[in-house]
C-alpha cells in the first residue's frame, strides 16, 4: 500500500506527534494526520502486545511511552489496547516496570486466552528465598 500523497512532507512539515493529552474526553482529541491514528499501520505487526491485568500497577508509562497512542486509559487506568493502530514496536512491554510485566511481546497469532494462562511467574531477586 502506496502512502498517500497527503502524507508526504519535508522533515520540517511534520506537527508534532508526542502530545500527550489528558484523560478527559478522549472522544475529542485531535490527531496529526501524521500519526498511525489517521493512516493505519498495524499491518506492519508481526508481534503484538498482550496485556495481563493482574499484575498492572497503572503508572501510566506504556500510554506516555507509545509512539502511536494505542494505549488507551480511562481514568488513569489502563484499558486496553487499540490494535487497530498498534504497529507492535514493543516500548509498552519495554517499559512496564512491573515483575512479571503486565505487558509483553506475542507472535501476532497467538491466542490472548493462552499466553494469560501461561503468564510468566514473578522472577525472584538474588537472595530471595524459595517459596
Amino acid at each position: 500500500m502506496a502512502t498517500p500523497d497527503h502524507l508526504l512532507k519535508d522533515w520540517d512539515g511534520f506537527a508534532l506527534g508526542a502530545v500527550l493529552t489528558s484523560f478527559e474526553k478522549p472522544e475529542e482529541w485531535t490527531h496529526s494526520d501524521n500519526n498511525s491514528f489517521t493512516y493505519s499501520v498495524a499491518d506492519w505487526r508481526v508481534e503484538k502486545p498482550i496485556f495481563n491485568a493482574d499484575h498492572c500497577i497503572h503508572c501510566q508509562f506504556c500510554w506516555v511511552y507509545c509512539p502511536d497512542t494505542s494505549i488507551i486509559s480511562k481514568d488513569k487506568k489502563f484499558s486496553h489496547i487499540d490494535y487497530e493502530h498498534c504497529k507492535g514496536c514493543g516500548i509498552c512491554a519495554h517499559v512496564c516496570p512491573t515483575n512479571p510485566k503486565s505487558l509483553i511481546m506475542f507472535a501476532e497469532r497467538a491466542d490472548e486466552a493462552s499466553e494469560l494462562a501461561n503468564w510468566p511467574k514473578k522472577e525472584k531477586k538474588a537472595g530471595e528465598e524459595n517459596s
